[in-house]
Parts: C-alpha cells; sequence; structure tokens
C-alpha cells in the first residue's frame, strides 16, 4: 500500500535529533530509571529497559553509568522519582502535537509546556484531544532502493503487521510494540538495516506545512523539545514540500 510518511521527514527529524545530541544521555538516562523503576533491573525480563539500554549503547554511553542508573531506580542506590506525563496540543495549521515527558515536578513541567504552546504559536489541548490521530506502534523505515518483495517476506513471516511503501520509494515495516523486538531480530539476521527502529506513535494523517507555516511549526517543536523534562515529541506536520532554508530557524 502507499503510504504518506516521507523519506525527507525523516531525513529532516533525525538532522535535527543531532543537532541536540547533548540532551540525547538525560533522555536516555530518565528512560532507564522509569523502565528498571516499573520492571526491575532482568534485561531479559524487561523489554522497555533492554531497548533503553540499547539506545545507551548506540549512543556510546558508559556502561558504568547505565548501570548505576538501573541501580538508583531499583532502590540500590538512592536516586530521583520520576513522573511520566502526556501532553496533547495543536501547533500551526492545526497540526496535532504529543509530548511525553518525565518529571519531578509536574507543576513546573505543565507550566512549561503550556507557556511554549501559547508563545510560539500553539494551543496545549487536554487528554485524548490529538492521540486519536496517532498509532502506537513499533515503526522500521528502510531508504528508497530497499528490496521491497524480500524486505515484506521477512516482516510478514517475523509477525509485522504492514509493510508500506511510501511515494519516494522509502518503506516502512510497522507491527505492535510487543512485537517490536521479534521483527527486529529477524529483520537484522536477513541482512536488513533500517535507518530508523523504535517504538513510537505515528502519525495517521499528515497536516503539509509550507514557508512560514513551516518555520514557526519548527521553531514551536524546537522550544518543546529543548524543555528539560521532555522525553520525546510526536507531530503530524509534514514539512517534505518545504525548502530546507525555510525551516532552519
Amino acid at each position: 500500500m502507499a503510504g504518506h510518511s516521507k523519506w525527507a521527514n525523516i531525513q529532516h527529524r533525525k538532522g535535527r535529533q543531532d543537532e541536540k545530541r547533548g540532551k540525547v544521555w538525560t533522555r536516555i538516562i530518565r528512560e532507564i530509571t522509569v523502565a528498571a523503576r516499573l520492571g526491575g533491573a532482568d534485561l531479559a525480563m524487561n523489554p522497555r529497559l533492554r531497548l533503553a539500554v540499547e539506545k545507551a549503547k548506540a549512543s556510546n554511553m558508559p556502561a558504568d553509568t547505565v548501570k548505576k542508573n538501573i541501580d538508583k531506580a531499583t532502590g540500590n542506590l538512592e536516586g530521583v522519582s520520576y513522573e511520566e506525563i502526556r501532553y496533547e496540543g495543536y501547533g500551526i495549521g492545526g497540526a496535532a502535537i504529543i509530548v511525553d515527558t518525565m518529571t519531578d515536578n509536574k507543576v513546573r513541567t505543565v507550566a512549561e509546556v503550556r507557556h511554549a504552546f501559547s508563545k510560539y504559536g500553539g494551543n496545549l489541548g487536554t487528554d485524548g484531544s490529538v492521540s486519536f490521530q496517532f498509532k502506537h506502534v513499533g515503526q522500521f523505515v528502510f531508504a528508497p532502493g530497499t528490496d521491497e518483495d524480500k524486505l515484506m517476506e521477512v516482516a510478514l513471516e517475523a509477525g509485522a503487521d504492514d509493510v508500506v511503501t511510501d511515494d519516494d520509494g522509502a518503506i516502512e515495516v510497522l507491527c505492535a510494540p510487543p512485537a517490536f523486538e521479534a521483527v527486529k531480530a529477524a529483520l537484522e539476521a536477513a541482512g536488513f538495516t533500517p535507518e530508523v527502529a523504535e517504538v513510537t506513535m505515528r502519525a495517521e494523517n499528515n497536516v503539509a506545512l509550507t514557508g512560514d507555516d513551516a518555520q514557526r511549526m519548527q521553531k514551536l517543536l524546537d522550544v518543546i523539545e529543548d524543555l528539560d523534562d521532555v522525553q520525546e515529541l510526536y507531530h503530524n506536520a509534514d514539512f517534505s514540500d518545504s525548502d530546507p532554508s525555510d525551516i532552519e530557524a
């Protein structure tokens, strides 16, 4: 089936993330802390923690740092207790935004998130106001030119729900979150290396933004993502038809 997600959007997002590497360790440490607290320190029995540790390794975080934060979360060391809170709202042009946070002070966090939305042209909504426009899935994205037939065969046999070919040739493999690790292992064993592999909130429909609207939306997203308590940011803005110079600010 044809998809709406554009390869340009994936590359744009990865580029923005590469510019923000300084915050990556902080976010991974919080994810490790919460995952270990909720599911225990045993990687074999805690898939969320296992995924967080994989992210830590990929970002070259020292093993001692990983262990120390698992120990904090499971009571072996004194640590901070984080609470997970999700905020939903609208950005420029009615684009939907989901903000996942981890915080030790929810009064501070909601004030900062609300301020970012209101100052930069967005509108913070209520619980459920935009989440219905997204689906919680395991997502793997492969570059244009990937062998679609072989990829589809491996993915579906491993338990994936769908294989989506986008307009520009990129291929998405989608699965239920519990099947993520099995699908990932099967794809890698078959020699397929995804550009993106994550459990995410995938937008069902995108909102195309260009020119000034694209620039304003990117500014809003950057401000939200730079908040200390923000872990993940999901949106359905489509920048693929924008001039890259329009959204560098």
